[in-house]
Order: structure tokens, then sequence, then C-alpha cells
């Protein structure tokens, strides 16, 4: 890139954390429901009810990450990170950070920091974790993506990001481990206890 590049790229980056920023002091201002999580994927706003099934499965990756990495670990659930793309302000079901990430001086945390990501199927938002965040996710070049979908009882494991997307992804049916300790995640993910839809 040439530094005239980075420039604007850097002031388009800046201008969707702005637009970002207003749209979801908006939001706080709604009368978003108990247990809904909100997101916005291209410009577009989702609200998707966190079901128990939901709840369930990101609860036992989270337990791993601390196993795996301890309590301390920076590990978060359903808080906002701006990732590339035309107003892309996610929050993952899961992200775990590199160890010393610390917000910007914004008060948001970076995508560059983000090592892995985990979603969790939802009907209604199905679309955006295989579409559009799988996409996101892989020009930001996050390490390690899974997807866990209940209703088809598999996880979708992506690894390795090349040039903005991922090769296909692993397959792993629910009651096979899934083996990350190739990847800087470094543990294998039990999912005989994950519930379906």
């Amino acid at each position: 890139m040439t530094v005239l590049e980075d420039r604007i790229a850097m002031a388009d980056a800046d201008a969707n954390t702005k637009r970002l920023d207003e749209w979801f002091e908006r939001l706080e201002r709604m009368p978003v429901p108990e247990g809904f999580r909100v997101e916005i994927v291209g410009g577009n706003v989702f609200m998707t009810p966190q079901r128990n099934t939901h709840w369930q499965i990101i609860r036992r990756i989270l337990r791993a990450l601390e196993d795996r990495f301890g309590e301390d670990v920076l590990v978060f659930s359903d808080v906002r990170v701006d990732f590339p793309g035309f107003e892309n302000g996610f929050c993952p079901d899961i992200a775990l950070l590199k160890d010393g990430a610390k917000p910007d001086d914004t008060g948001h945390w970076r995508y560059q920091d983000v090592e892995f990501v985990a979603e969790v199927i939802s009907k209604g938002t199905a679309a955006n974790d295989y579409g559009p965040k799988r996409t996101a996710y892989a020009e930001a070049e996050v390490p390690v993506y899974v997807i866990a979908d209940p209703y088809q009882g598999r996880c979708h494991v992506y690894t390795d990001p090349k040039d903005g997307d991922y090769a296909d992804p692993v397959r792993v049916d629910f009651g096979t481990d899934v083996d990350l300790t190739g990847t800087v995640v470094g543990l294998v993910l039990t999912t005989d206890k994950f519930p379906r839809d």
C-alpha cells in the first residue's frame, strides 16, 4: 500500500467507528428486551434472543478456555469489537484476545488482538455467521474461528486465514472432540455435552 492508501484506509476506519458509536449509543437508549444481543453487521442492526441451548454451548467453550488459560484469561462474550468492512460492530459469542491486549484510546477493543472467535448459530442470524462475519474475521486475520451449529449438531472450524478468506472448514460432529492443539488456542474442545436444537 502507498502512504495515501494507508491514510484513506485509516480515515475510513475512523469514520466507521464514529458511525458505529452513534448507532450503539442510540441502541443503548432503546428499550431492548432483556436477554437480547444487539450487533451491527454490514450496517444492519440485528437483535437476537439468547436461548438456553445457545448459552449452554457458550458456557462450555468459555470453561474450556478458562481451564486452558486460567481464570484471568482475556476472554469475553457479547462485547463489541469493530471488524473490517462496512459498519461491522460485532459482539461475538466468544472472543479470546492476546495476552496484554488493551482497549484503544476510545475504549474499544482492537480486532487485531483477537486470536479466537466462536459463534453459536441462531436461526435468525445464521447467514451472518456463515457469511459476512466469517469474511470479516478472515479479513481481520483471526487465526481460529469456530461456528457451533446446534441445528446441524456440528462445529465448523476455520483456521489460517489467507488473502481475506478461510479455506474450507473442518467439520466436526457434536460428540467428537475439536482438536485445536495445532492453533494459537492450543486445546481440545470436547463437544459431547453440547446441546442440540
